[in-house]
């Protein structure tokens, strides 16, 4: 029976975690994810959890003191922001490629400089190709139900790869919202124990972890890795089916807002879905066809599904909180246009970076670019295909 509670994004994951009860938590503060591993601390100290919690002297450390852990056979998590996880950097890739089913709690923070503590998304898009799953959300309820669905994916037999969980620093870690949370049995049935087919603890099969590879193996341990990547798609829809047996709320790769009969769209990702839907909701009411994706799953990516949510629709704008730097397009431009291109499709496409720093992001805004989705539609081109939203030029 689910029990409703008032929590801040970052109350609400360390409340899961709580719940799932992890072997091994390492961690080292940085804003505006602190306050994760302050709650989670709070837990252990109080015998709420079987936890060890590791106090450590850097994020490179913290990750360091996790991939070991999750070797050794323990179920295990930390969280960071920004230039936290930019000196996890070179962690990353060995979580990844040596199969190590860790979680990381990133609370997205604009990356330096000038130094900015508040939201875009340059972290986790910097390292979105780290072969890493990455889960976003919307709201606190989805950072939520994230975790508590991030270990049933990440430490299936089919994908056994580490996962991100990501939330927007402060527009969502720290306000508080109310939300719904499942009992801690649920909780703990649903995520189950963690049972390693291989842990480097286990005496009757001697392993080694992040051996040194030659030119002869690590072309074929990448194509396995991205496979796994690949499967982990399929396993995301399975345990959120699962998932929505239990909490009755319903998850998939992304949602389809108001897309039924939709000419103009928007695919974004994050907490500003929250203000693009009362833009497509005013819209709506004024008789406009408009309508939004938001992506939940960004790796790996759903290219095809995509591509299929918008068939039918003339013009998208692909919103991406981060500036890549190449004057072409951002993330999500990059990986919606691709998969628009071999679709086939003829829907025309308009790729905005806005949100920098924390920028505020208004209904007024949203409706702006639905307004120059309609002028594209209309005369056919697209014009200047890589724009800014709210910025003083």
């Amino acid at each position: 029976m689910a029990r409703k509670d008032r929590l801040s994004g970052n109350e609400a994951v360390a409340e899961a975690l709580r719940q799932i009860n992890p072997d091994v938590m390492a961690a080292f503060p940085i804003t505006p994810s602190t306050e994760i591993p302050q709650y989670f601390s709070k837990f252990v100290a109080n015998g709420q959890v079987d936890s060890e919690f590791i106090p450590v002297e850097s994020e490179h450390s913290a990750m360091s003191a996790v991939i070991g852990a999750e070797a050794a056979g323990a179920r295990s998590v930390t969280a960071t922001s920004s230039a936290g996880m930019a000196l996890m950097w070179e962690e990353l890739y060995l979580a990844a490629s040596n199969r190590l089913p860790c979680v990381l709690t990133l609370v997205n923070r604009a990356l330096s400089g000038p130094i900015n503590i508040n939201c875009d998304h340059s972290d986790s898009m910097g390292a979105r190709d780290a072969g890493w799953i990455q889960i976003y959300a919307e709201n606190n309820q989805e950072a939520y139900d994230n975790l508590v669905m991030a270990y049933r994916i990440g430490e299936h037999k089919d994908v056994k790869l580490p996962v991100m969980v990501c939330q927007d620093g402060f527009i969502t870690s720290h306000a508080v919202e109310n939300i719904e949370l499942l009992e801690d049995k649920e909780v703990k049935d649903f995520v189950g124990e963690y049972k390693p087919e291989n842990y480097l603890l286990n005496p009757e099969c001697p392993m080694a972890v992040g051996p040194y590879s030659v030119t002869n193996y690590y072309f074929e341990a990448k194509r396995a890795q991205a496979e796994a990547l690949k499967n982990a798609k399929q396993i995301t829809i399975e345990v959120a089916k699962e998932y929505e047996k239990l909490s009755g709320r319903k998850y998939g790769l992304f949602e389809e807002y108001k897309m039924d009969g939709a000419e103009l769209a928007i695919v974004i990702i994050g907490s500003a879905a929250g203000t693009a839907k009362d833009a497509v909701d005013e819209l709506r009411e004024q008789g406009k066809n408009v309508g939004l994706i938001k992506i939940r799953l960004f790796r790996p990516f759903p290219a095809s599904e995509i591509a299929q949510a918008l068939k039918g629709v003339k013009a998208v704008a692909l919103m991406d909180r981060t500036e890549s730097y190449n004057d072409c397009c951002g993330p999500i431009g990059a990986e919606v246009t691709t998969a628009l291109y071999r679709a086939k499709s003829d829907c025309l496409a308009v790729n905005y970076v806005y949100g920098l720093g924390g920028r505020d992001v208004r209904v007024k805004d949203i409706e702006s670019v639905y307004e120059e989705l309609e002028k594209i539609a209309q005369c056919g081109e697209v014009g200047d295909a890589y724009r800014y939203l709210g910025v003083r030029e």
